[in-house]
């Protein structure tokens, strides 16, 4: 019983070597925490990144005309290739020309387009490293020359091709610009206008070179770029399905199903208007080797149908990368070109 008082008197010393080590714990804590105090430079220096090194300007400019979209405009030569007036001086000339203005109608509405998504676009994991969002080129400076080809390109077509061409460049403009504001939040329309650009460059050379544009070649063009534009679409939603944030607000608003339902009827028109096309004499025998317009149907549906599987599989992004990341898919097309091609040369 005699021992407890000295137990009561060693625990005593413990008890205040415990409260005297207390005092340095908020120096411990403060250590600890400095480093996750907000630290305006630090903060400023994630929001933006690093600074731009000189004369990145223009190439800041180049990628915010997305260089890769350039393929698209080489629907201009469809319908003088479907025409058979396209290996001349004179077509390879109007051609060109309104290639180039094409493109710059299409750098145009990018540059303005993501000058205004600029703020939208930063607290994105992935377009915020585009050009504009990332402080390589300026929203100022990006409206200024977005607004300056939206001028020159339309007027240069007025000066130096046909009419026609002008007008259309000039309503694809207006559309375009329109889609970036506000058409491209409004259910339907927005499929509408990506897929009334696509005709619209497809339309452009038979209108230089004032060759008439058969419904034939307007309703397979139109419905084909449907097909691939809602596949594109339909991926994204399966992509985003169960995700925080869309990409495209929109796309919480349309389903799977339905844009399933829309890339399989564009499929189906789309086919069944080249087979009309195709497979429709007009009165007028072939008298080539074989008959390589009717042959040519068998590439195409095949085409539509290896296309159909990546849509299917939610993995339909952008159409040429689609069309040159799978060399089935290049082959069935180099082959329907090669039959396409002897058709109109009846060979």
């Amino acid at each position: 019983m005699t021992e407890a008082v000295p137990l009561t008197e060693t625990h005593r010393p413990t008890e205040a070597r415990t409260t005297e080590a207390r005092p340095p714990e908020p120096a411990v804590l403060g250590q600890r925490t400095r480093p996750h105090r907000p630290d305006p430079d630090a903060a400023a220096e994630r929001v933006a990144d690093p600074a731009p090194p000189p004369g990145s300007l223009l190439a800041g400019l180049l990628r915010t005309a997305r260089p890769k979209q350039w393929v698209k405009n080489l629907l201009v030569v469809a319908a003088p290739a479907a025409a058979g007036q396209l290996f001349t001086v004179h077509a390879l000339t109007e051609l060109a020309l309104v290639l180039a203005l094409f493109t710059a109608c299409a750098a145009a509405v990018y540059l303005v387009n993501d000058a205004r998504d600029a703020e939208a676009d930063r607290a994105h994991p992935t377009k915020r490293h585009r050009p504009v969002a990332a402080g390589q080129v300026p929203v100022p400076v990006a409206y200024a020359v977005g607004g300056a080809l939206a001028v020159l390109a339309p007027a240069a077509a007025a000066w130096l091709t046909a009419p026609a061409v002008a007008v259309l460049l000039t309503a694809y403009l207006a559309m375009q610009l329109a889609y970036c504001v506000s058409l491209k939040h409004v259910l339907v329309v927005d499929l509408v206008v990506v897929t009334t650009g696509f005709l619209m460059r497809a339309m452009a050379g038979g209108l230089a070179l004032g060759i008439p544009l058969s419904r034939w070649f307007l309703i397979t063009t139109g419905f084909g770029a449907l097909f691939m534009v809602s596949a594109k679409r339909y991926s994204e939603a399966v992509q985003q399905a169960g995700t925080a944030g869309a990409t495209r607000a929109l796309l919480t608003e349309y389903t799977t199903g339905y844009l399933r339902f829309v890339w399989q009827l564009a499929a189906g028109v789309a086919v069944l208007g080249y087979c009309l096309w195709a497979l429709g004499e007009g009165g007028v025998p072939h008298t080539s080797v074989l008959p390589w317009r009717q042959l040519s149907v068998v590439a195409f549906i095949l085409a539509v149908l290896r296309y159909a599987v990546f849509a299917d599989r939610g993995t339909a992004g952008e159409p040429e990368e689609v069309v040159l990341g799978d060399r089935a898919l290049a082959l069935i097309g180099l082959a329907w070109l090669a039959m396409y091609g002897l058709a109109v040369a009846n060979w």
